[in-house]
């Protein structure tokens, strides 16, 4: 949901025809995130100058109006700083004037682009205008910058720091976001700030770094006192720039190892994917967290107290070294990155089972719960929580939790669950599943939990995420890279990475073995089985571009394990085809969801081999009986099935991994499905790929 990302360099000589190149290459890295209209800003010619270029639509469409532009790109900055966002509309329709970066006022005194949503903004546009402020936006970020100048031009004889004005704006404001901070007051500065949303930082250098680490600054005890006449909008408000004592200690992180002042590059960013083809040097922001970058140095400040009041010790945050490669984060023989991710399920699945099950021994290792697995064992149920297609994998696995455990489980959607003020307690034990790790709804349940007492355990692709570090214990599933909005390769590694959790929670149940050592032998052939089912390909298009093609609804239905199939399968359908979808159960099909059965209601039922397969078989009979023409997912050599009835044949595995097998043609239908109408894969409209707000 939107993208930032900044760019600066000091000592390091950079026309600006590089420079725009590096920013548009940063947008379009990260245009799997989701946005409607895209722009940037950057130094101009004259001292004090701002040039923006925004666009409605695609980045491409920004790369041609800068081409069309009549500006100097051969002019050389040795330092200078850039910011460049995509937008995801919130408050305001997509347009120029809602465009990032957003600036202060008409002198461009200060511009900001911002990932999230300000929930106090109304207040602080009131009081602003009040004060005289003219806004020409409907944006919420409108409101931060225009506060920024007012905070500025409060102290008129004085000469505030850029991070201490910053972080005087930051506490007036409520919600989550991300932001990047850049002003004409402030040459070759920017300040960058997080809570809620993801932000890194990238280093570049010619020579190594002299430490990889950079300390955490923490403001004292006197914090400054509100501004005249401001009235307060959010609580411990404090409109006047602080005079902090700082607690600090030395980093030469930016340092050669000689120990002189060294060129270097910083590049700025929601995702990590935008920075990998110019550094795999990174340091990841933490909620709180307050980024300054000037002359070369990167700072960090943090204004955060503990209980008792006093500042925090003070901390340092790695640089770290990324481990995806530009190949990962592109197309390669593909058309989309959807079908790529797609096609790269085979060896996820593998990724997410690499050294934590030995086969040979019929053992499931799991170092990030090795501590902890006492303590869930004893767990009075297990909470599941999550949203979309993270929601469907808790789902999927719920049955075989319970059963492997004999612990009660309930799966939540982390909406609901804050709604609802659901009862926790210490002797709970809440997962929290997420692709990105990022996830507002799930990150505020898991905040919810951890003031309750209960152990949290996160179930995440992304390291560094909020949720990774939150949590008390947790898997990484390692699916790699996910740049497609559909998210594939998450739903099925988060699947098999549930499936190890249960099968190392009831290791200590002897009576369990047979079961465990079936499930484990069908692990194995997994792989092997998704690269058969995916030779199915040119079938699932033929269905697609002929039986449903030109319906306006859909119809999924399965049983058991099978009904977070059809729930996934739908989503999928809905949000790349734009086509009405419905996961039903279909035990509940006598109550209500027949009416909908006749010859031209489109159905697919999933009638795989399992315990529940003669019940399955009633509902085929109770819909082909009202004359409706099912494509059935059925097992290969399953003779129950009449000729004539279209079938899709999967290999058949142990129960509870037949869902693995059986999301695989649902989604290549939705994908041929939105090709066939000519709809972008990759960016369907107003969704995101991360959704960083409630």
């Amino acid at each position: 949901m939107c993208g930032i990302f900044g760019y600066c360099n000091f000592l390091k000589d950079k026309d600006r025809k590089e420079i725009l190149e590096i920013l548009c290459n940063g947008l379009a890295r990260q245009e799997y995130r989701g946005y409607d209209s895209a722009g940037l800003g950057i130094d101009g010619d004259n001292p004090g100058e701002i040039v923006f270029f925004k666009e409605v639509g695609k980045v491409a469409g920004l790369r041609k109006r800068i081409a069309e532009s009549d500006i100097n790109t051969s002019k050389t900055f040795s330092s200078q700083v850039s910011i460049a966002h995509t937008r995801w509309a919130t408050h305001g329709p997509p347009s120029t004037v809602n465009c990032h970066p957003i600036r202060s006022d008409p002198s461009n005194e200060f511009i900001i682009v911002h990932n999230g949503i300000v929930t106090n903004a109304a207040a602080l546009r009131q009081v602003l205008q009040n004060r005289g402020y003219k806004f020409e936006s409907e944006t919420d970020t409108e409101a931060v910058a225009i506060l920024t100048k007012y905070v500025y031009d409060s102290q008129p004889g004085k000469r505030i720091t850029f991070p201490s004005l910053v972080k005087t704006v930051l506490k007036e404001l409520e919600g989550s976001f991300a932001f990047v901070f850049k002003s004409i007051h402030y040459p070759n500065e920017i300040v960058t700030a997080r809570r809620g949303s993801p932000l890194l930082i990238g280093v570049k250098t010619e020579k190594k770094l002299k430490v990889d680490f950079v300390d955490v600054e923490i403001s004292g005890p006197d914090d400054g006192k509100a501004v005249d006449g401001f009235v307060p909008t959010a609580p411990n408000s404090r409109l006047a720039p602080p005079a902090p004592k700082i607690s600090r200690r030395q980093s030469r992180n930016y340092m050669s190892e000689d120990g002189m002042p060294q060129p270097i590059e910083f590049f700025v960013a929601s995702d990590a994917s935008a920075i990998v083809e110019h550094t795999k040097r990174v340091l990841y922001l933490e909620d709180d967290d307050i980024a300054h970058i000037s002359d070369g140095q990167l700072h960090i400040h943090r204004l955060r107290r503990n209980e008792s009041g006093q500042a925090e010790t003070p901390a340092t945050r790695s640089i770290e070294t990324l481990e995806i490669e530009i190949a990962a984060i592109m197309k390669g023989k593909f058309d989309h990155f959807m079908q790529k991710e797609i096609y790269e399920q085979p060896e996820s699945v593998v990724n997410t089972m690499r050294g934590r099950v030995i086969f040979d021994d019929y053992r499931i290792t799991l170092g990030g719960l090795r501590s902890y697995l006492p303590i869930i064992r004893r767990g009075r149920r297990i909470v599941f929580c999550a949203c979309g297609t993270s929601y469907h994998s808790a789902l999927a696995t719920q049955a075989m939790f319970e059963e492997l455990t004999e612990i009660p489980v309930s799966v939540e959607l982390a909406s609901d669950f804050l709604d609802r003020k659901t009862p926790i307690f210490r002797d709970d034990v809440c997962v929290f599943v997420s692709q990105s790790g990022e996830t507002a709804d799930t990150i505020l349940a898991l905040r919810y939990c951890l003031e309750r007492g209960a152990l949290c355990v996160g179930i995440v692709n992304t390291v560094g995420s909020t949720i990774s570090r939150e949590t008390h214990c947790g898997i990484h599933i390692n699916a790699g890279p996910e740049v497609g909005v559909a998210s594939t390769k998450a739903y099925t590694s988060q699947y098999v990475a549930l499936v190890l959790m249960a099968l190392q929670l009831s290791e200590d149940r002897i009576s369990f073995t047979p079961r465990r050592r079936a499930i484990i032998d069908g692990l194995r052939e997994l792989p092997v089985q998704i690269k058969k089912v995916l030779e199915l390909d040119s079938t699932l298009r033929e269905f697609a571009n002929t039986l449903l093609a030109n319906q306006r609804s859909l119809l999924l239905m399965g049983r058991g394990y099978q009904h977070a199939t059809c729930l996934e399968g739908a989503l999928k359908i809905k949000e790349i085809a734009y086509m009405h979808s419905e996961g039903i159960l279909a035990g509940e099909l006598k109550h209500g969801p027949l009416a909908l059965i006749d010859e031209n209601m489109p159905v697919i039922i999933v009638m795989t081999q399992d315990s529940l397969y003669p019940k399955v078989q009633s509902a085929f009979a109770q819909i082909t009986a009202r004359k409706a023409q099912p494509i059935v997912i059925c097992n290969e050599g399953d003779d129950g099935i009449k000729k004539g009835v279209k079938t899709i044949r999967l290999p058949k595995t142990v129960d509870v991994l037949q869902g693995l097998l059986n999301i695989i043609p649902l989604q290549l239908l939705s994908y041929h499905l939105a090709v066939k109408n000519g709809f972008d894969v990759d960016c369907p409209r107003n969704l995101a790929k991360s959704v960083t707000t409630e």
